[in-house]
């Protein structure tokens, strides 16, 4: 099957934009970023979704959507001129607005009155949609605050590369390491480990750094590099050497 050019060294740049306004300093301890992306397509295009922990508010087409955090990538197709707002929050600080285990919306979508009651934002700029969740905040909930910073910790901490590290690190059994992450984050943390370990990667192409995979692979702390290969096209889709050509 040939390979739509469009996705193809960076040339979706041409047709898409991006803005990731910073939340207020009020909203930020639920909030990890804004994300604003409009697009122009002629033709449909399938664009590759590659998920974080994060839950996701989005605001489009007259609706608003909660999408719980995906367990593996997705394709979107996009196509005419449109756009979506979307509200990402920092993993593990969507349990108070959800109240119940975030792992009810894992690999879900579902409509978002059944969780924010009322009216959509209109206009959809930031000042209105941050009204909007000031309008339903919940009460603190100082665990989520504790689990944000466990997600945050395993993203800057190259050397947590599985769960009876995070478990030995916290001080807490592994059971009650994936019971927390079940109830707040909504995905195991062995899949969170491995998101940000292959994050490296693909940050590492963005910069266009030259690429030794068997050595990569050893770093991350794969046993081979069929085991690296292996959980990056579970996460992307496609091998990493497909992947690459991206950029």
């Amino acid at each position: 099957m040939r390979r739509d050019m469009r996705e193809l060294g960076g040339a979706w740049t041409r047709y898409q934009r991006h803005a990731f306004p910073t939340p207020s300093p009020d909203l930020a301890p639920y909030v990890e970023r804004y994300w604003v992306v409009s697009w122009e397509y002629p033709e449909p295009y399938r664009q590759l979704i590659v998920p974080y922990p994060n839950v996701h508010l989005t605001f489009g087409g007259g609706r608003g959507i909660v999408n719980g955090v995906s367990s593996g990538h997705q394709v979107k197709v996009l196509t005419g001129v449109d756009g979506i707002f979307g509200v990402a929050f920092r993993p593990g600080c969507f349990r108070p607005f959800l109240g119940a285990p975030v792992s009810t919306i894992t690999d879900r979508s579902i409509d978002a009155t059944e969780v924010f009651p009322g009216d959509l934002p209109d206009p959809l700029d930031v000042p209105t949609v941050e009204d909007y969740l000031r309008r339903r905040r919940p009460e603190p909930d100082p665990r989520a605050a504790e689990v944000a910073e466990i997600v945050a910790t395993i993203a800057a901490t190259g050397r947590i590369n599985r769960v009876d590290a995070l478990a030995e690190y916290l001080g807490i059994g592994v059971r009650a390491v994936q019971r927390l992450f079940a109830e707040y984050v909504g995905i195991g943390p062995k899949w969170v480990i491995r998101r940000y370990r292959l994050r490296e990667v693909t940050e590492r192409l963005a910069r266009g750094e030259p690429v030794d995979w068997a050595a990569l692979a050893a770093e991350l702390g794969y046993a081979d590099q069929a085991h690296f290969t292996r959980d990056f096209r579970k996460m992307f889709g496609e091998s990493p050497t497909h992947y690459a050509a991206r950029y």
